[in-house]
């Protein structure tokens, strides 16, 4: 294996790793907000928010808690060990190679 396509795999699966952080750091952020109670008129809060809630489309709503936090932290947290998980399995893998 050459030097060069050693660097590339690492390089690469350091981009996915970092995506996946900060993919995870905007869901971690939106549950944070929403259990702070922050002001959903703001522009950061509610660009937060709409990016959360792309992110975490599939799995939006898919608990059915009672409580409204509860169902926040199960959807976006989910999401977030989600995108950690396979980011990060990714970007192992891609390393390897």
């Amino acid at each position: 294996m050459s030097p060069t396509r050693h660097s590339h795999g690492s390089t690469a699966g350091r981009v996915i790793a970092l995506v996946a952080d900060i993919m995870a750091a905007i869901l971690g952020l939106w549950i944070l907000m929403y259990l702070l109670d922050a002001n959903r008129a703001n522009d950061l809060v509610q660009f937060i928010h709409d990016a959360a809630r792309w992110l975490a489309g599939w799995s939006h709503d898919l608990f059915t808690f009672d409580e409204a936090w509860a169902r926040v932290v199960a959807g976006y947290g989910l999401a977030a060990v989600v995108y950690l998980l396979v980011g990060h399995a990714l970007a192992g893998r891609l390393r390897r190679y």
